[in-house]
């Protein structure tokens, strides 16, 4: 593959070229030149108006539901959703059936994406059937290639079994990733718990479930590690889909402490409050509910000041007859591959170079990856893509339709994806 890619935009903090429009050269896999008015002989050429290149996207909050739901989604339909919403490497979560407990399932999901245009990360469960009672074998899970270690969709509830689980993964450098709930204050809940939900005679969940859930989880993190611990290079614990103002400030005073911890939100969680619920669109029952103005609002502090970390898509698929049903009937979950940079470009009041950031290095940091470098000479992992230009998602990739997105017009457009010598343009 010899590609030439003309008047570029270079967003990448990291970058001696940030900001720069320069031309790129890129060649078996590898960037090869980067300047101005480059030769493109026997090169193919992309030139695009307001185009613009940062390093490859990752997503770390994919449910795939391969093997076992396939109905839903599966592996080969996963990585296209991905590849249009410019990702390309993507953390998968343990939840399908069976659950990512064993090297075999593990392995079968890995090599699925091995040397493809998005790689797969996997991401194993804590507890056997992410139950939340029996631990997994996570040693041979971890030295098997697991990236980090979660029950996904099911909080880890017990504090004993989540307290061994930091002093267990602490010595191999692992991750622990948990979204904060507390399920016995959230049972039946079907939105967030305040005016609206009152109004419209739902069972309401109180940010309070996540409040209390994360000072436990951030005083057992306090409790497990030594001191000398707080410093750590990488998180020990990463905290999944922040969505309450006081959870915000949980983690801004942690952090404030050194403790090693990070965070992320859902791109969907920037778009809606509470109250647009109140029309009872399935599309938009999701887990953590959307809250208050309030929280929203400190939702963008979060990213604005450092506290949150990432934006994740937290894509979470679902057949017709897991959502075209009575709201309290209906599954949790929106697809979000291929509109979270949209919506993050829209709704977090972040600069693009900070959007990229949350997209790029943040989660490579959290998960151990390697740097992705736009250099001469580095490996061609990049994601192209135009954030003014204003489109209709008209067509979604995902074997799932559950978006409220379809059919509305979004600003800040994917045009390619290039990784692993493979390319892809939606030109």
């Amino acid at each position: 593959m010899k590609l030439l890619i003309r008047s570029v935009r270079i967003v990448d903090k990291k970058s001696a070229f940030n900001g720069q429009v320069k031309d790129l050269l890129v060649e078996d896999g590898k960037i090869k030149e980067i300047g101005s008015q480059l030769s493109g002989d026997g090169a193919e050429v992309v030139e695009v108006d307001g185009l613009c290149v940062s390093p490859g996207w990752v997503d770390m909050r994919v449910a795939s539901r391969d093997p076992g739901f396939e109905h839903k989604e599966d592996l080969t339909s996963v990585r296209a959703a991905a590849a249009h919403g410019g990702f390309t490497e993507i953390v998968l979560l343990p939840n399908s059936q069976p659950v990512v407990h064993s090297k075999d399932t593990l392995n079968y999901i890995r090599q699925s994406g091995q040397g493809g245009l998005v790689k797969l990360h996997v991401a194993a469960a804590v507890t056997r059937n992410a139950e939340g009672a029996d631990f997994t074998e996570m040693i041979d899970l971890h030295h098997a290639g697991a990236i980090a270690f979660t029950d996904g969709e099911h909080p880890v509830q017990n504090a004993d079994l989540f307290l061994k689980t930091i002093q267990y993964l602490a010595p191999l450098n692992a991750l622990l990733m948990n979204r904060p709930e507390d399920r016995q204050l959230t049972l039946y809940g079907q939105m967030h718990e305040g005016v609206t939900s009152t109004l419209i005679g739902m069972k309401g969940m109180p940010a309070l479930a996540e409040e209390m859930m994360l000072t436990r989880d951030l005083k057992l993190l306090e409790y497990a590690l030594e001191k000398s611990m707080y410093q750590s290079d990488v998180p020990t614990l990463h905290i999944s889909l922040l969505s309450s103002a006081v959870a915000v400030e949980l983690v801004r005073q942690a952090k404030q402490k050194g403790l090693p911890v990070s965070c992320d939100i859902a791109a969907h969680q920037l778009a809606f409050e509470d109250k647009d619920l109140i029309d009872f669109d399935t599309n938009l029952k999701v887990n953590p509910p959307f809250r208050s103005a309030e929280d929203l609002s400190a939702l963008k502090v979060g990213l604005a000041d450092g506290t949150i970390d990432a934006i994740v898509s937290d894509h979470n698929p679902h057949d017709e007859e897991s959502k075209n049903l009575e709201f309290d009937h209906a599954d949790f979950g929106i697809t979000g591959l291929e509109t979270a940079f949209a919506l993050a470009t829209m709704h977090s009041g972040l600069s693009l170079e900070n959007v990229v950031e949350k997209l790029t290095s943040a989660p490579r940091h959290i998960l151990r990856l390697s740097e992705v470098e736009l250099a001469e000479g580095a490996n061609a992992n990049l994601t192209f893509f135009t954030p003014d230009e204003e489109w209709t998602f008209e067509k979604t990739y995902s074997k799932s339709r559950n978006t409220p997105f379809l059919g509305q017009k979004l600003k800040g457009k994917v045009k390619g994806v290039v990784n692993n010598g493979k390319q892809e343009w939606y030109l």
